[in-house]
């Protein structure tokens, strides 16, 4: 009776302990998190949309979506122990483009990049790691073992950005054209993209506001108490329900209707480093 009752609580009391472990997972050694106002982006098109947006008077951005983000980590020098993430997010954006006063706007699709650098500290470690992985396309042994760093891994969360405005603009500098688009993102916009446009073209410069979090992590061998095993309480369930049953067992969305006040309203935080002791 005492075992279940530790199993259902969400905080286990030291009575329910029964042995030490250690286990090898990711540790966060720092984060941080930012909100971004990122104003005046290029945006590029594919050629067919990009010839719209030179015969248009007007145009609203709709909608912006995370696509991909690449990520690098370098180690800080004459910095021990930090190491400098250098993040490039691509966005997928939707317009609407205004051909003259009266008609109705033009769907199109377009993208844009931004670069943010955080510096963040992540321990020290040069050590090499080897890990036996079996695959069935390997006929060597050799090749079963697997060579590794423990360098830090970033990991970055966002949510998709608050589309802000757009608007209308000339290309005033030729280094504006000069930007690299990996192909899985131009594949999102029809595969080909026009980068290279004169100076004095019709561009799309579009205003968002991210919000990101980025943390990181570094694979530590941890010693953790254990309570009990993790077992399951829920049944599987094979049923098939009608499609009113399913939406009668739904909450009522109140706060959908009643938008509930934040009690954060004020909340800012910004990137930052800070060194774990």
């Amino acid at each position: 009776m005492a075992e279940n009752d530790i199993r259902n609580d969400s905080q286990p009391t030291t009575a329910g302990f029964r042995e030490a472990v250690c286990i090898d997972a990711g540790r966060v050694y720092d984060s941080c998190c930012d909100r971004d106002c990122l104003e005046d982006l290029r945006c590029f098109f594919a050629p067919d949309a990009q010839v719209m947006v030179e015969k248009a008077i007007s145009v609203r951005l709709k909608s912006a979506e995370v696509l991909n983000v690449f990520i690098n980590v370098e180690p800080v020098n004459f910095n021990k122990g930090f190491y400098s993430c250098d993040l490039t997010f691509f966005f997928v954006l939707e317009f609407d483009l205004f051909m003259s006063p009266n008609a109705c706007p033009v769907q199109i699709t377009g993208i844009t990049a931004f670069n943010k650098r955080v510096i963040l500290y992540g321990s020290d470690g040069n050590v090499k790691i080897f890990s036996s992985m079996y695959r069935e396309d390997d006929d060597s042994c050799e090749m079963n073992v697997r060579s590794t760093s423990n360098m830090p891994k970033c990991v970055v969360q966002c949510v998709d950005p608050v589309a802000l405005s757009a608007r209308l603009g000339h290309i005033h500098d030729c280094y504006e054209s000069v930007t690299y688009i990996p192909k899985s993102v131009c594949d999102a916009v029809g595969g080909t993209i026009a980068t290279e446009l004169p100076i004095g073209t019709t561009a799309v410069y579009a205003t968002i506001g991210l919000f990101t979090i980025v943390q990181l992590i570094r694979n530590v061998q941890m010693l953790i108490p254990v309570y009990d095993f993790c077992i399951p309480e829920k049944h599987c369930d094979d049923r098939t329900d009608q499609p009113c049953d399913a939406f009668r067992r739904i909450k009522f969305p109140t706060d959908d209707f009643f938008p509930p006040r934040s009690a954060n309203a004020d909340c800012d935080c910004g990137c930052g480093c800070t060194q774990n002791d």
